[in-house]
């Protein structure tokens, strides 16, 4: 039953073009789901597997306390995998089909205030090419909206200050082209000729745009860490996350009076109902304003 995992996460690489983290969350997902079927249900070949034993599968990890969250990612799994061994002929059902995923409330996005923003880009210290960096990366993001994992993927290539706008290629391998603001398009020239130079040693010519120490590709990893050290010489408290900057952007783009769609577009959301969160933000911060100063709320 391996193979077929194999075999699965190939399909999703190649045809989907699926980013490498959710690859291996659906490894994740897989590896414990067969597990659960050989070991409790002592099945060791996919074409037995009933609904009954999906269903035993998910109150199983109920059990083990596991996050309705967490559930719904595994049904989701679980789904996918049973559609692509139908169509592949490896099983001759689909015992997925009818499978109710838990209701999830949708958590409200953490986001910052203008001045919180103001605050955090102004944390990175331009003194040194480490500094040109983290501001070019702060600023960038907060201008566009983009997300960890494409800010850190972007090549040099990908950056247009000339006409101002940014390349980037985003989930399902999506490329879309966002503007990019004055403020943000000075800190990444600043950084490109001063800073970044510095980062390439003489045996390297990696084409990322954010290098670090070792002038190699800045992992996301690398960016958080960046992250909350600035959040914490920024005296910011709330709790961050590497979207923090992205839901940031977008909800100031709702409150000032931006078009939905245009702002689904920018995020690169396929769906709008994904976007649609950032105006309960805006509704919830109207409702604390109308409690805070109505006279008879």
């Amino acid at each position: 039953m391996e193979e077929q995992i194999k075999s699965f996460l190939h399909f999703l690489i190649e045809e989907k073009g699926l980013a490498q983290n959710t690859i291996m969350s659906y490894e994740r997902d897989l590896k414990s789901y067969l597990h659960y079927l050989k070991e409790v249900e002592m099945i060791d070949v996919l074409n037995s597997v009933q609904r009954v034993h999906i269903v035993h599968f998910l109150k199983f990890l109920k059990d083990q306390g596991k996050s309705p969250k967490t559930i719904a990612r595994h049904i989701a799994s679980v789904r996918a995998f049973h559609q692509f061994l139908l169509r592949q002929k490896i099983t001759e059902q689909d015992p997925s089909v009818h499978i109710e995923a838990p209701k999830l409330e949708r958590e409200q996005p953490k986001v910052l205030s203008l001045q919180e923003v103001e605050t955090l880009l102004d944390a990175p210290k331009p003194h040194d090419h480490y500094g040109l960096r983290d501001k070019a990366m702060l600023e960038l993001l907060y201008a566009t909206g983009i997300r960890v994992s494409e800010l850190v993927g972007l090549d040099v290539d990908h950056v247009n200050l000339l006409m101002g706008f940014v390349c980037c290629i985003g989930k399902g391998n999506k490329e879309r082209i966002i503007p990019i603001g004055k403020t943000a398009a000075q800190a990444v020239k600043q950084y490109l000729e001063i800073g970044r130079p510095l980062f390439i040693s003489k045996n390297q010519a990696d084409q990322a745009l954010f290098l670090n120490h070792q002038g190699k590709r800045l992992s996301r990893q690398g960016f958080w860490k960046i992250l909350k050290k600035l959040a914490k010489e920024a005296g910011i408290e709330k709790e961050l996350t590497p979207h923090t900057l992205r839901h940031s952007f977008a909800t100031h783009l709702i409150e000032n009076g931006a078009d939905l769609r245009a702002v689904q577009e920018l995020l690169g959301h396929a769906d709008i109902s994904t976007t649609q969160i950032y105006t309960n933000v805006k509704t919830t911060k109207l409702s604390d304003v109308y409690r805070k100063f109505h006279p008879r709320a």
